[in-house]
């Protein structure tokens, strides 16, 4: 279905559902928060002709379409080529995360906002930096646990600050004090917990993990050759 399409033709089944998968990955990406998807979800499957379907996307990316690039605040890169590259400035992907009874996610290709907030009740929440990139060098993540939790996971060489406080629940300080890398952004971690939790840990994405295993793997394979070429070389006998 396209744009230019007949306005008063006959929408199908399958288009329907083509425009209710855009609007989920909307909601995951966070370019939609619950209400507006639980709305237009309900006005897609009620849609009855392309005229009705088509101004429920026309404000969200194709999915797979490449967003247009976001012009960094900055005037001159900070730190190494490696974070220059992710601290972007501009707006974040989403500023807020809600998990009642439930859970959310913000992972993979996201920008992270200067502020962000999380809110857990007898529920959880992730919050993924991974692969994400930062809207400023200092990101303050807020996080408020009642009866649930929220587990942050970064990547290595981000510097972590824990500021939350916890009645009968508590947050994770271990990821606090480990040096960073040069140019890395800052990660501010606070809020508050209550019967529940909020964790902070570092992981290698599973593409960096794999690379990781390869480079190790190649390293012993070399290491093998050079043995067993010195062993060719002694002399016979010896």
């Amino acid at each position: 279905m396209t744009d230019d399409a007949v306005p008063d033709l006959r929408a199908s089944d399958a288009d329907r559902e083509r425009v209710a998968e855009v609007l989920r990955d909307a909601l995951a990406e966070g370019r939609l928060d619950m209400s507006e998807f639980e709305e237009r979800l309900d006005a897609a499957y009620r849609a009855r002709t392309y005229g009705e379907l088509t101004p429920l996307t026309r404000d969200l990316p194709a999915t797979g379409a490449v967003p247009p690039p976001v012009v960094s605040l900055r005037k001159e890169p900070v730190g190494d080529g490696r974070w220059a590259d992710r601290i972007v400035g501009g707006e974040g992907s989403s500023e807020w995360a809600v998990a009642v009874l439930g859970g959310f996610q913000r992972k993979g290709r996201w920008t992270a906002p200067r502020r962000f907030h999380g809110f857990a009740c007898m529920g959880g929440g992730e919050i993924d930096l991974r692969e994400a990139n930062f809207a400023h060098d200092e990101v303050v993540i807020t996080c408020v646990a009642v009866m649930g939790g929220v587990n942050i996971i970064v990547p290595p060489g981000v510097e972590v600050v824990v500021r939350g406080v916890g009645i009968m629940g508590g947050f994770d300080h271990r990821e606090q004090g480990v040096p960073a890398e040069p140019g890395a952004p800052r990660v501010v971690v606070t809020g508050f917990a209550f019967w529940g939790g909020v964790g902070v840990e570092r992981k290698l994405t599973r593409e960096e993990r794999r690379r990781v295993k390869l480079e190790r793997r190649e390293a012993r394979r070399g290491l093998k050759a050079d043995r067993g070429s010195d062993r060719r070389e002694l002399p016979d006998g010896r």
